[in-house]
């Protein structure tokens, strides 16, 4: 992974082998980021996607494997009882063209992948909200 910081975004370059999630929160914690918004593009070769079924609470996951585009990845960073937490959705698409997508849980860079963060001053937190069990945005603060 490597980043660069232009004002209040951050460009982040994560490499082959190396897993999304896990680079965008080193890099949020090593620039004190709190708060922002993610867009990026790449190229993985596993990603593990998900949907939140309300009626049942519960996220329903499947993983992909093979070369994909990761042809959108959007999302935001906040705070949960202090820490930090991603909320990302990927859209990937396959050799033909097929694209599946959802909640990303999990992501590895096949080939490179270009993110930028946008950076937000304050915090906003997470509180779960008693008719989903969503963890939604939470301005009380």
């Amino acid at each position: 992974m490597n980043m660069k910081r232009f004002g209040n975004t951050l460009m982040l370059r994560i490499d082959r082998g190396e897993e999304i999630l896990a680079c965008v929160t080193k890099a949020c914690e090593q620039n004190g980021i709190r708060l922002a918004g993610i867009s990026a593009i790449g190229a993985v070769d596993h990603a593990v996607v998900g949907l939140y079924r309300v009626e049942e609470r519960a996220y329903h996951s499947h993983a992909l494997d093979g070369e994909m585009e990761l042809t959108s990845l959007t999302g935001n960073v906040t705070t949960k009882d202090g820490e930090l937490y991603l909320h990302l959705h990927a859209v990937l698409a396959d050799e033909q063209g097929h694209a599946f997508g959802g909640h990303l849980n999990e992501a590895r860079v096949s080939g490179t992948c270009e993110m930028m963060i946008q950076i937000l001053d304050g915090t906003v937190g997470r509180s779960i909200d008693p008719k989903t069990g969503l963890n939604r945005w939470d301005f009380s603060d």
